[in-house]
């Protein structure tokens, strides 16, 4: 049905937006930023709460009077969950929508496709959750709001080896996925400094149903840990059938677990496991208690850490620009690369000189098919 200015006016009212890249044409008005991920395909919940946090923040800064007297318009491309198609996207959203700034990807994969291109063009790209230690390698125009799988991978092996007082741990393995591979040698490398062993490490890719000759494989070895560093569209098909083969070991994960559709899927099989994430809904924290009850009447659920490390991208950009003076290329990129203290709702954001920030992890546990905080781990 075409959209007509009576939707449109509400849609204006609840976000404070001006139009998406859905919506082009010469009303689009302000200074553009740039999303894009995979709005479709078996991981869109990821994208859709990224970008449903990115519009709550643009939402904000705009009924607080914009960035340099300008509104902020966000422009939205699906990369469909491929690669080839979020370097194309990131094309376009430059190349016709001029965008000034981008916010994405949240797979690694699919960031590590994109950011040559925005580094080709000079652009600064924040990846909300892109944690494979590679991407910000990239070049020096891109940035990260999470922490990267070097340190979560670290703060799994402490958490299993000081508060599970794991001594075992088996890992089963997404063999595609850059994000996966590197948690994995991540945390074999440092729960084996610990005094771990890795009892077995086998592989799988994203996509496969049957996984029960892994699971058959690790059932006798009886590891007090099985971890799964993969998506969550796997890790409850994996749950379900490692408990119907009888492996009993706590299931340990990272933040690609962070969706509803775990447990819908994982059902029971996922109770009292264990994930590291960036932000926890149950956190003290004033800012926590704010952003929460913004989304909730904006969206009507709760905000996962995909949609916190959005509105943190988000906001971040803002500042940025509004430091720099300018939303010139180089000018924003020196203003970003500058950031100190940053108070986000996942963290305090100071960057290092690889552009990553340096933050704890949170760690939560699976209880009656709800996440809950149960500890933090610090860097280290």
């Amino acid at each position: 049905m075409p959209r007509t200015v009576s939707v449109a006016g509400v849609l204006l009212a609840l976000f404070g937006l001006s139009r998406c890249s859905e919506e082009k044409g010469p009303a689009a008005q302000g200074i553009p930023i740039g999303l894009y991920g995979a709005l479709t395909g078996p991981q869109a919940t990821f994208a859709l709460s990224g970008r449903d946090g990115a519009r709550l923040a643009i939402a904000e800064i705009n009924r607080a009077g914009g960035v340099l007297g300008e509104r902020l318009d966000l422009h939205v491309e699906d990369d469909r969950n491929e690669p080839a198609e979020a370097a194309s996207a990131v094309s376009k959203l430059i190349t016709r929508d001029h965008v000034v700034a981008l916010i994405g990807e949240n797979a690694s994969s699919r960031s590590l496709a994109a950011a040559p291109i925005a580094q080709s063009y000079r652009v600064p790209m924040v990846s909300p959750s892109s944690t494979n230690v590679d991407v910000t390698k990239k070049g020096d125009y891109i940035f990260r709001v999470c922490f990267t799988d070097a340190a979560q991978g670290r703060a799994l092996a402490a958490f299993a080896r000081k508060n599970l007082r794991a001594e075992t741990a088996a890992m089963l393995v997404d063999a595609r996925s850059d994000y996966s591979v590197g948690l994995a040698e991540a945390f074999r490398h440092d729960f084996t400094a610990a005094g771990g062993r890795i009892a077995a490490e086998l592989k799988y890719s994203e996509g496969d149903s049957d996984f029960s000759a892994q699971l058959t494989a690790i059932e006798p070895l009886r590891p007090d840990v099985l971890f799964l560093p993969g998506y969550y569209t796997d890790v409850g098909l994996i749950a379900r059938q490692a408990r119907a083969l009888g492996v009993s070991a706590t299931l340990l994960g990272a933040d690609g677990w962070d969706s509803p559709k775990l447990v819908e899927i994982g059902g029971a099989a996922m109770e009292g496991a264990y994930l590291s994430n960036h932000y926890s809904v149950d956190e003290p924290s004033p800012a926590v208690a704010a952003f929460v009850a913004s989304y909730r009447r904006a969206y009507g659920s709760e905000p996962d850490s995909i949609a916190a490390l959005s509105y943190d991208a988000a906001r971040l950009i803002a500042d940025a620009i509004q430091r720099a003076g300018s939303t010139e290329g180089k000018r924003v990129r020196d203003a970003l690369a500058e950031t100190a203290g940053f108070r986000g709702v996942t963290g305090t954001i100071t960057f290092d000189p690889e552009r990553n920030p340096v933050k704890p992890a949170v760690i939560l546990r699976i209880e009656k098919g709800r996440f809950r905080y149960a500890a933090s781990v610090a860097p280290g």
